[in-house]
């Protein structure tokens, strides 16, 4: 058996200094035992495909799946990603082999397994409605943990001004979830073997984004014990996704093969995506120098939803809508009003950094820009951008990114955005707006998203490979390699997967070189 426990999305700094205090004791004893190596990843700047890389083995440019929500061409709108092609998961592919996998709670990926052999649940631990779907394989193994365990609570994400009770209430339910976890692990690996068991603890990756920096939040709106409980609830929740991979650990087989892995890194939430849109129409617009972009004619649509309208009252329709619905509502609200005969770049749905696409002709299906525009545009929107300030006078852009560069692209005839925005890494006030000599001012729609910590470098692995070995490489691993490592232990094919097995038997061969001899 190998199995792949995701402690998900963890920041560094914090993580060390627990293992240090010794408040982690799972995670230190397999690191005595195991090799430690970080990880290449796909999270900065595309955070949306991290898990797409991790679970299918494929690049990026392979399988096309940015972000939750994507921009079509064809349609001129965005889509839920869940509307675009995947590629076949490690545990498809395993399970064309006959091979048996335990897959518990995948993250952001909402793909039902179409060949998969053995067991797999989807929102069990929580469920969210753009990350973490409720199905399972067979159908009725949802049902049947949820008699024995209880129903799985719903975690919500609304983005804007951070409320005290509905933090409070995130906490616990992320608390318990690694309990969750190694309850249904426990009790499924009791029953039935497995090749591959694959559990991704993804509490650990919520609470980065929301209580990394507690600072962050409004503390003046909480009472001590509310803002003892939100400051150390990034430790208390590291502290439960340890336990629960001790107790999941003493249900494997001795002789498994173990790797613990973070597939991308968690930092500050530096991000002014919420600002983009207005930035990106102010350079493009011929409004004065010095005066400000009070109203934007589109595009933003959707901040200003989220300004406009009370969080609980976004919350309790969220709730209310069947999950298919409140993804396609949120896709159509963030375009709505768009004038395309006038819009030569827009911003897309992004997280970290921002993403900025051309209104190209003969791609997009309201184009008005001709290819030879093309460098004087991209040229304008990057100038412009970087000529931001922050109120304290600091750049508001770090710098601008050409995406066709950043993946290696031969044309602009593509599915990705155009530009990539980099922020300024320190951290602006909440409700500050930027300010440009040339354009002009542009205020904040609101408070943003509302989280602390977002995406960054700082991906992982810990290999605890019993008989094997890890093998010796001349630049860092990729997390595509993690696909490739299952697959040559378990003698699968690899054939059209990006990655390297990590793994070799201690003869020096690979687990599929060792079955050859």
């Amino acid at each position: 058996m190998i199995a792949i426990v995701q402690f998900d999305a963890v920041n560094l700094p914090h993580f060390h200094t627990l293992l240090e205090d010794n408040r982690l004791p799972t995670f230190k004893r397999l690191q005595a035992r195991g090799q430690w190596c970080p990880l290449e990843t796909d999270a900065v700047p595309w955070e949306g495909a991290t898990y797409y890389s991790l679970y299918s083995g494929k690049g990026m440019t392979d399988h096309g799946l940015y972000f939750p929500f994507m921009w079509s061409a064809p349609d001129q709108r965005v889509r839920p990603q869940t509307d675009f092609p995947a590629p076949d998961f490690i545990w498809d592919r395993i399970g064309l082999a006959e091979r048996r996998s335990l897959v518990i709670d995948p993250y952001d990926t909402c793909r039902f397994p179409h060949s998969l052999k053995g067991k797999a649940v989807s929102g069990w631990q929580f469920k969210h409605k753009v990350t973490m779907p409720r199905w399972s394989v067979p159908r009725n193994l949802q049902i049947e943990l949820q008699r024995k365990y209880g129903r799985p609570p719903l975690v919500e994400e609304v983005y804007g001004y951070p409320s005290g009770p509905d933090l409070l209430s995130m906490r616990q339910h992320l608390l318990d979830a690694p309990r969750r976890c190694a309850d249904a692990a426990v009790f499924l690996l009791e029953r039935e073997p497995f090749d591959l068991v694959w559990i991704t603890l993804s509490s650990a990756h919520l609470a980065g984004h929301w209580f990394l920096n507690p600072e962050r939040l409004p503390q003046h709106d909480f009472n001590d014990a509310v803002a003892g409980d939100l400051n150390t609830a990034l430790s208390d929740v590291y502290i439960a996704v340890d336990q629960a991979i001790g107790r999941i650990l003493e249900a494997l087989p001795s002789d498994a093969v173990l790797m613990v892995l973070s597939p991308s890194g968690m930092g500050q939430n530096s991000s002014r995506s919420h600002l983009l849109p207005g930035m990106l129409e102010a350079v493009l617009s011929e409004t004065p120098s010095g005066e400000s972009v009070e109203k934007s004619r589109g595009g933003n649509s959707l901040w200003r939803i989220r300004a406009a309208i009370p969080r609980g009252l976004r919350a309790w329709v969220a709730r209310a809508l069947p999950d298919r619905l409140t993804l396609e509502l949120t896709a159509r609200l963030d375009m709505r009003g768009m004038d395309w005969s006038k819009t030569p770049a827009f911003m897309v749905p992004s997280g970290d950094c921002g993403y900025i696409r051309l209104n190209l002709r003969d791609r997009e299906r309201h184009g008005i820009v001709g290819p030879t525009q093309i460098p004087a545009l991209l040229d304008r929107i990057t100038s412009g951008l970087m000529s931001f300030r922050d109120p304290d006078g600091e750049p508001t852009v770090k710098h601008v990114e050409s995406a066709t560069e950043n993946l290696h692209l031969n044309s602009h005839t593509h599915p990705f955005p155009d530009l990539i925005v980099h922020w300024n890494e320190h951290l602006p006030s909440h409700l500050a707006g930027v300010q440009s000599i040339d354009f002009g001012t542009v205020p904040s729609p609101g408070w943003g998203s509302g989280r602390t910590g977002e995406h960054c470098d700082g991906a992982w692995v810990l290999i605890v490979p019993g008989s094997y070995t890890r093998q010796a490489f001349s630049q860092t691993p990729h997390i595509v390699d993690i696909a490739a490592s299952v697959c040559e232990f378990l003698g699968v094919d690899t054939q059209g997967l990006s990655g390297h097995s990590l793994l070799k038997t201690t003869s020096g061969k690979t687990s599929s070189e060792e079955e050859s001899a």
